[in-house]
């Protein structure tokens, strides 16, 4: 249908509105014949080039009658998607013209500089002007006389661009002495904007790793960190609100499809109450019975995570589910250019803080966290003055298990869900709340956010594999000289 339209519109026009030869040489040249029809095409300026352009794209064009086809390949196909795109430089919709300057100052033809200053002179808009005038230098650059590629690189050291770099960086190089000290010139202005982008990029990049590691570690700071259980099944407790969090999905899917994009504000409270329940069961069958016996917890509760894991595999199957993101998660922030901030890392972050915000009020704002915090410091006196230590024993273990089923729910939007997925998390968890101080939450903040900030950093210079093991290192031997970790507080496993 597409075709016909353009092929209608196309036979309505003056057979001398283009150039006959380059639309014939569009369809039957060899070689680069055919990309400098294209470039004949663009250099024209007329929008019924961009006909002809759509309609040999789908493989077919018609000049004086008859109809001619075209061999597309790769190659063809992409210079007509960018020449598509300078034409949508003319476009009257300010939405279309933004993504197709976006387009160009990624890279064009020197055969569209014409169409590029004409839209140039045309541009109203800051934003998509100051585009167009890094692409305009660009092109310029590199088809330009002396002076014009001079002019050019000195307007490419005020851009904020990465592919300025690129294209600086090549002529930094130049022979011409004089072209070459233009585009060194340029090319440290440059670097040292887009530096402070990169850096922007990997504190957040940090921060959101921190923001993670923090939900993974929270339930485990009250678990372990308050309560002296070292819990193996914890990662299964995050893996249990990850599944939680697609069985809430499935359902809207089914029952409530156009509340889709709403799924979460159900699913986070089926995600904390379901791992709750679980991590309640835990304590009252098993690990009640165990407290002060370090190695037989250790050893139930890993036999318990295995347990889980395989009660999920059996039931969901052992392959990856997918839990798509609502629609306002989708896409990202592009604070500087080249540096896209995920609007699902965003809300991570954002939900991150306010667990924090409501555990510390809780304990600290509350008679259960009053209860657990009084347990924690002298269960015996606790006991002594009417302090039902075994349901705060259950509530407290309840409320770290559904902590960790909040971070499953988090975690669900930025990867797959699979039996495995609390594994990976457990020992980085166990890191954390050891690293900033068993018993003590500010330290747990801290923590998640100096290692996530570590791990970011020696990614990048070593790989995320060697990144762990030097972080691991770094612990072990901080720990040795520091055993009470970044804080400490006296409590139950101190005492102990």
């Amino acid at each position: 249908m597409r075709f016909l339209l353009i092929v209608i519109c196309l036979t309505a026009l003056p057979a001398f509105a283009l150039d006959k030869a380059a639309v014939e040489k569009l369809a039957t040249g060899e070689g680069e014949e055919r990309y400098e029809a294209i470039a004949k095409l663009v250099a024209e300026g007329d929008p019924k080039a961009a006909e002809v352009l759509a309609a040999a794209a789908e493989g077919e064009i018609e000049l004086d009658g008859k109809k001619l086809e075209v061999m597309v390949n790769n190659r063809l196909r992409s210079e007509i998607a960018a020449a598509l795109a300078a034409f949508k430089l003319l476009s009257p919709e300010r939405a279309v013209r933004f993504e197709a300057a976006k387009a160009l100052a990624k890279g064009a033809s020197p055969a569209m500089l014409a169409l590029v200053q004409k839209a140039l002179e045309k541009e109203t808009d800051a934003e998509i002007k100051a585009l167009l005038e890094i692409s305009a230098a660009s092109l310029a650059m590199n088809s330009g006389s002396r002076e014009e590629r001079i002019a050019a690189i000195k307007r490419l050291g005020d851009s904020n661009s990465p592919n300025s770099r690129t294209l600086l960086a090549a002529a930094a190089n130049d022979p011409d002495p004089e072209i070459k000290a233009a585009a060194q010139s340029s090319l440290r202005e440059v670097q040292g904007r887009l530096a402070w982008g990169e850096r922007a990029g990997l504190l957040f990049a940090s921060v959101s790793l921190g923001s993670i590691l923090l939900l993974a570690a929270l339930g485990l700071a009250i678990t372990y960190g308050l309560m002296g259980v070292i819990n193996m099944a914890h990662g299964e407790l995050i893996m249990i609100g990850a599944y939680a969090t697609y069985v809430v999905q499935n359902l809207f899917k089914a029952y409530f499809p156009g509340a889709f994009n709403w799924y979460l504000a159900a699913a986070i409270p089926v995600a904390f109450v379901v791992a709750a329940l679980v991590g309640m069961a835990l304590e009252r069958l098993v690990i009640r019975w165990l407290y002060g016996r370090t190695l037989e917890t250790l050893l139930a509760t890993w036999g318990i995570s295995l347990t889980l894991m395989q009660g999920v595999r059996t039931y969901f199957g052992p392959q990856n589910v997918q839990v798509e993101n609502p629609a306002f998660m989708s896409g990202g922030i592009e604070a500087f250019t080249g540096v896209v901030l995920p609007w699902n890392r965003i809300m991570i972050i954002v939900f991150a803080a306010v667990v924090l915000v409501m555990m510390w009020l809780l304990l600290n704002k509350t008679r259960l966290g009053l209860f657990v915090r009084g347990v924690t410091q002298n269960r015996e006196m606790a006991s002594c003055v009417g302090v039902p230590t075994g349901r705060v024993d259950t509530l407290a273990f309840g409320l770290g298990s559904g902590i960790a089923g909040l971070a499953g729910c988090a975690l669900t939007q930025i990867g797959n869900v699979g039996p495995d997925l609390g594994q990976a998390y457990i020992v980085d968890s166990f890191m954390v709340v050891v690293f900033g101080g068993v018993g003590q939450l500010a330290g747990t903040v801290y923590a998640a956010l100096v290692l996530g900030f570590a791990n970011k950093f020696l990614e990048g210079i070593t790989g995320a594999v060697i990144a762990k093991i030097i972080v691991l290192i770094f612990i072990i031997f901080f720990i040795q000289r520091r055993p009470q970790g970044l804080f400490a507080v006296k409590g139950r496993a101190v005492e102990a």
